[in-house]
């Protein structure tokens, strides 16, 4: 039996019509689009390597590689291409000092534990994660997320203040004022502009001008154990929220595209992500996510193939097998990386606060309000504290703060107006 059926005569799509997920079009055309995801994921993909020093290559092969482990497990029923996370960015930076095997550890434990909550999900149901992380909790850990990345851009703006402001011209001119493909590639078509006017200005640095010059064009990528540490661990464990946020809202956005109902593929969802982050964990690459870039590209041509997708995965192992290119990518500069994660971080903190806005979270309830509040300084004022030799940054501090907070706080709500004191009663 076919994986997909041919969707009309595979050349066109009516208007109004969608390519489902099992169907597809000829395959030149869905060469094609999935050539386009690629595009789409291309730039944010290999961005967060680029950020906390991981292999280019070996990001992109996992990235790949998991891709197509996550149509296999969700049996083609849901469209997805899994990138690199910018949730583990934070995390990852805090734990530079522990080495890249550290750093890896923290990845490996983080997939296993969202593969955890996808079998519980699959058990129990999707209402299990709407009542253990309600969104004021998701919405206060992605925001605390995207606001403790923020010094870390803003010091890169600082050293190539001039590209910087370049590559965030760019990326803002083509995401507000273009229109199609060249506003959903907004970024990476800043990152190289950016890069061009570096190497015409002599601002790239000269070492990693010559470690591409001396790279191989064709290799296999660089593959490095991970080794547990206990402290990097629970810097890491907070991103499974976001995680498990990201691949939840993404499954709801395709299903309210296609018009199914996909909330029996949610623990699917949540299995694969963890098992393709267990593997990047395993040999050198970074945590993965469901990419809403990808989202925007089915949004604008209709097409939610699966078998695009396959293309996509199949595209990135190929392209992993180049250190030549990975040496490119590691050539942008400090002024690049800085105009582009000033936008993106800020977006990432955007999103948590899109869930409160979505879902009508009321900060008139002390509860809501205090939690939040205290959650968000913490990761945005990346509060440390020792215990041991181990120290802990904002973003798991912060994370604690609410995912406990927030259970303890209404449970004492609710016994405060269960004894006859009136309370603030809470909303949303």
């Amino acid at each position: 039996m076919a994986l997909w059926s041919v969707h009309g005569d595979g050349r066109r799509v009516r208007d109004g019509a969608v390519v489902a997920p099992d169907e597809r079009l000829s395959w030149p055309l869905t060469v094609g689009f999935g050539v386009q995801h690629v595009a789409a994921m291309f730039s944010a993909t290999v961005l967060v390597p680029s950020v906390t020093h991981f292999p280019v290559t070996t990001t992109l092969l996992f990235s790949g590689v998991g891709t197509l482990l996550f149509l296999f497990i969700t049996r083609n029923r849901v469209p997805a291409y899994l990138g690199s996370s910018f949730a583990f960015i934070g995390p990852l930076a805090a734990a530079q000092h522990h080495g890249m095997a550290a750093q890896l550890g923290g990845v490996l434990v983080a997939g296993l534990l969202l593969v955890g909550v996808g079998v519980a999900v699959k058990a129990l149901g999707v209402r299990l994660l709407e009542s253990i992380m309600p969104p004021v909790v998701t919405g206060a850990v992605i925001v605390l997320v995207g606001l403790n990345l923020a010094p870390s851009a803003t010091r890169s703006f600082g050293l190539q203040p001039v590209i910087a402001v370049i590559t965030l011209a760019v990326i803002l001119g083509c995401a507000v004022v273009a229109k199609g493909l060249l506003s959903r590639l907004s970024v990476l078509v800043g990152v190289l502009v950016g890069w061009v006017v570096a190497a015409l200005s002599g601002a790239l640095p000269p070492g990693r001008l010559d470690a591409l010059a001396d790279a191989a064009w064709f290799g296999p990528p660089q593959f490095t154990a991970p080794q547990i540490q206990p402290s990097v661990i629970l810097l890491v464990i907070p991103v499974v929220i976001v995680l498990v946020a990201e691949n939840v809202g993404h499954v709801k956005a395709v299903a309210a595209v296609t018009g199914r109902d996909l909330d029996g593929s949610v623990g699917d969802s949540l299995i694969a992500d963890g098992l393709a982050t267990v593997l990047a964990g395993s040999g050198g690459g970074s945590g993965t996510t469901t990419y809403a870039e990808n989202i925007g590209v089915m949004a604008a041509t209709r097409v939610y193939s699966t078998a695009a997708y396959g293309v996509a995965g199949l595209t990135a192992v190929v392209l992993s097998m180049s250190p030549k290119f990975g040496a490119l990518v590691n050539t942008i500069p400090d002024g690049v990386l800085g105009g582009a994660t000033i936008l993106l971080y800020g977006m990432i903190a955007l999103v948590g606060v899109r869930i409160w806005l979505a879902d009508r979270v009321d900060f008139a309830d002390p509860v809501n309000l205090t939690v939040v509040a205290v959650a968000v300084v913490a990761g945005a004022g990346d509060l440390k504290i020792s215990i041991g030799d181990a120290v802990f940054g904002g973003i798991a501090w912060g994370a604690v703060a609410v995912v406990c907070g927030y259970p303890l706080l209404r449970w004492l709500a609710t016994l405060r107006r269960g004894g006859g004191v009136t309370g603030t009663r809470p909303r949303g």
